[in-house]
């Protein structure tokens, strides 16, 4: 039998849960900044007009904030490993319709993940 060896590189990541924007949209963003150097993407996602812009940054810098903080990782090193959305609970409305009738409003949800490496 062969082994393998496996190099566990060093990784920080920061989550947000229940963000009041559905996957689709985030995930948009998510792929301009995936595999980029963390100042690359934060500049792409600060001049981008997308309303998950703005969470995407925020939870980058907390990845950014975890890496230095908690993994003692050099900031120049940095750079966006995954990023993903998944979906989260669907919040279920009700709103009127003609004839007396219902529509259901479907707000979504979702889970975004940021994994930042070194590229050591």
């Amino acid at each position: 039998m062969q082994e393998q060896e496996t190099v566990v590189k060093n990784e920080a990541r920061a989550t947000l849960k229940f963000a009041r924007i559905s996957a689709r949209k985030v995930k948009i963003v998510a792929d301009l900044i995936r595999g980029k150097d963390v100042d690359e993407a934060l500049a792409i996602v600060k001049y981008t007009p997308k309303a998950s812009s703005e969470i995407i940054e925020k939870l980058l810098k907390s990845a950014i904030a975890n890496a230095e903080n908690n993994h003692d990782m050099k900031h120049e090193n940095l750079y966006v490993a995954e990023i993903y959305a998944n979906q989260g609970p669907t919040l279920k409305r009700i709103r009127p319709a003609a004839k007396g009738s219902a529509v259901r409003i479907r707000k979504r949800t979702s889970h975004i993940t940021i994994v930042l490496r070194d590229d050591k």
